[in-house]
């Protein structure tokens, strides 16, 4: 972000404070599922009925409620600037593995403000990154391949 965006994100996060945002309930469980699905079709319909009550939460008025904090909603007031934090990741010591589904689509949520190339660049200044790309799977890769998922997870971390 430029400097001179920074006091109408703030301006915009104050404006939200106003009315805190809040996450839909759903009538079952089973709606949850779909909703999972709906979000991630690559999700299987076995799997997502596993995840809904776990993401999810009967509460008292009947209805099943996402475990998620609506907050994540609002608008960040900090101005992220990426020189500032690729500065914070050239300091990381600890390995790192980032891990990405090969399907991934960043344009359905950036657009085109975050060119590849830019995000190439900036990761290669993690000192000790192992990358992983998982084919088959797109942003939910845990949902996608959780098996590939857990044993390059084990195997990173034995």
């Amino acid at each position: 972000m430029k400097p001179e965006q920074a006091p109408d994100r703030l301006a915009k996060w104050l404006d939200e404070l106003k009315a805190p945002p809040s996450l839909r309930s759903y009538d079952t469980v089973d709606d949850v599922a779909a909703r999972l699905r709906a979000n991630n079709p690559r999700l299987a319909s076995d799997k997502a009925a596993w995840l809904a009550p776990h993401w999810s939460e009967r509460r008292a008025d009947g209805r099943w409620h996402i475990r998620a904090d609506p907050a994540h909603k609002l608008t960040n007031p900090v101005p992220y600037r990426a020189a500032e934090i690729v500065a914070g990741w050239r300091r990381i010591a600890a390995p790192v593995l980032w891990v990405e589904g090969a399907n991934t689509d960043v344009t359905k949520y950036w657009g085109n403000r975050y060119p590849r190339a830019e995000f190439e660049e900036r990761l290669a200044q993690v000192p000790r990154v192992e990358r992983l790309l998982l084919d088959d799977c797109g942003h939910m890769l845990h949902h996608d391949q959780p098996a590939a998922v857990a044993a390059r997870l084990a195997a990173f971390l034995g």
